[in-house]
């Protein structure tokens, strides 16, 4: 039988002020302050719609994360804080306590209304509400400035919800006196005209993260570009599945990239750029990276082609003297000299912390010329080689070059090629008995955390098998 905790003093004094509504709602303006979020959970749990409305006027701390108490959208919910904000702004003299200027609508964080994290809500902490130091803006300071509401975005081709279409009407209707603010926004499927009305809607500069898949025509393009360079405190980019029509010509896809990077220039923060099957970038690297600011912290090109060109810029970009994460996956390196990603890693090597350079197609002579300048990535915690096919005397070279490497703690290496037989079927005792062998080379410099080998797919069933110390599984029928 489990035994339940009583209820705290503050949890049934907040069950007493709800059982009778009109006090409950007389009585918010002498209420303490730490009684605030446990009552205001409880009203919300239990739809006590009028107390909340008169909750939010009186709300004594600057945040509300309204998202934090929806598993899902909820219209009602979102109805109840807009009409208290409604009555809250239509009033000359606003509440004793009242400080709110953020309504958070996204999903932080749960753990806000149990603990009051001060990350959340400044000025909320245990300590604060102790030494009674929650008030830092007079109500008639906090009326001046403009009510902000936070939330992340998901816009596609398809019509908004409901809950999205009642608070973008109510924004709209009220732009002199509040900001829409977004740190992050998705964008999925060709941006039509609606998603530009939402983007001339929303404070530009308090957009942190961007990620865009669709097909793009040249003019919508040419339309949204402006709205990236707006976004001034923009820090990670992720542009994926960008295909321009085919009959684009060669000149036009130059204007519109043009077009496009020009923005960077405006972009002070930019720390993660990422892209991935964007066919426009090939042979036009330098002129994206070119365009930037600042040191990436983050640079991911992910299954593009690339021209000999782009791949030599890499090494030379001054954006790129700083990375902390590299991520290569999918790019064909089989016929590219590996000098440029030696001459990188050599000038990352104090700062670099991930590479990913899986199904690169990299041959043993190449990987050979990039193990000296990877032995010096002394900071480096998670490297992946996956889908390479790597014989068993190069991955030695490889465990040995980066046996060293103390900070690593996630490994992820291709099973040696001698695993598979002429046909390129897996041989499973092999596999288990070469990749033991590798595991033990390692453990006499270390002891790994994560460390797996993994094969490609086998020609005859498609299944893969993967060594994890000792550890083996394989749903491949193919004899050992």
């Amino acid at each position: 039988m489990s035994i339940q905790s009583p209820p705290t003093l503050l949890e049934l004094a907040g069950h007493s002020l709800l059982s009778n509504k009109s006090r409950a709602i007389l009585d918010l303006e002498d209420l303490p302050i730490e009684l605030f979020p446990p009552l205001f959970v409880e009203a919300f749990s239990r739809g006590h719609t009028e107390v909340l409305k008169k909750m939010v006027q009186a709300w004594p701390f600057t945040c509300l994360p309204l998202g934090a108490l929806m598993r899902k959208p909820q219209l009602e919910m979102l109805r109840v804080a807009l009409d208290g904000l409604d009555m809250l702004l239509a009033q000359q003299d606003h509440p004793r306590r009242w400080k709110l200027q953020v309504l958070d609508l996204r999903r932080a964080p749960r753990n806000f209304w149990r603990t009051w994290s001060g990350a959340v809500v400044d000025a909320c902490s245990p300590e604060d509400i102790k030494n009674n130091r929650t008030l830092k803006l007079g109500p008639a300071m906090a009326a001046k400035l403009p009510l902000k509401i936070f939330i992340d975005l998901y816009l596609t081709e398809g019509p908004m919800d409901e809950f999205l279409t009642l608070l973008f009407l109510w924004v709209t209707q009220r732009r002199d006196r509040l900001h829409l603010c977004c740190s992050r926004l998705k964008i999925f499927g060709e941006p039509t005209s609606h998603t530009r009305k939402v983007l001339r809607l929303l404070q530009l500069d308090s957009v942190q993260k961007v990620e865009v898949h669709c097909t793009w025509a040249p003019s919508t393009l040419a339309a949204c570009a402006p709205f990236l360079g707006q976004m001034r405190n923009l820090r990670k980019l992720l542009v994926s599945q960008v295909r321009l029509p085919a009959h684009t010509s060669p000149e036009e896809q130059e204007r519109l990239l043009a077009q496009l990077t020009s923005q960077f220039r405006r972009m002070d923060c930019l720390r993660k750029f990422c892209v991935d099957a964007v066919l426009l970038l090939e042979g036009h690297l330098e002129q994206v990276l070119r365009h930037l600011k600042t040191p990436l912290e983050t640079l991911s090109i992910t299954n593009c082609p690339l021209s000999d060109s782009d791949w030599n810029y890499l090494s030379r970009c001054p954006n790129t003297s700083q990375l902390r994460h590299l991520d290569l996956r999918g790019i064909k390196l089989t016929n590219f000299s590996l000098e440029p990603l030696q001459i990188l890693l050599e000038t990352v090597a104090a700062t670099l912390k991930s590479l990913d350079l899986e199904a690169c197609e990299i041959a043993d002579s190449q990987l050979q010329a990039i193990l000296s300048a990877l032995s010096r990535c002394s900071k480096l915690r998670a490297l992946c080689f996956f889908q390479n096919r790597i014989s068993m005397s190069v991955l030695r070279d490889l465990l040995c070059h980066t046996a060293t490497l103390s900070k690593l703690c996630i490994e992820l290496y291709p099973a040696p090629m001698e695993s598979y037989d002429a046909q390129g079927a897996i041989h499973p005792g092999r596999c288990s008995q070469l990749c033991a062998e590798l595991t033990a080379i390692l453990k006499d410099f270390r002891q790994p955390k994560v460390l797996i080998f993994y094969t490609v797919p086998c020609p005859q069933c498609g299944h893969m098998f993967f060594y994890n110390q000792g550890l083996n599984h394989c749903f491949c029928p193919t004899a050992a």
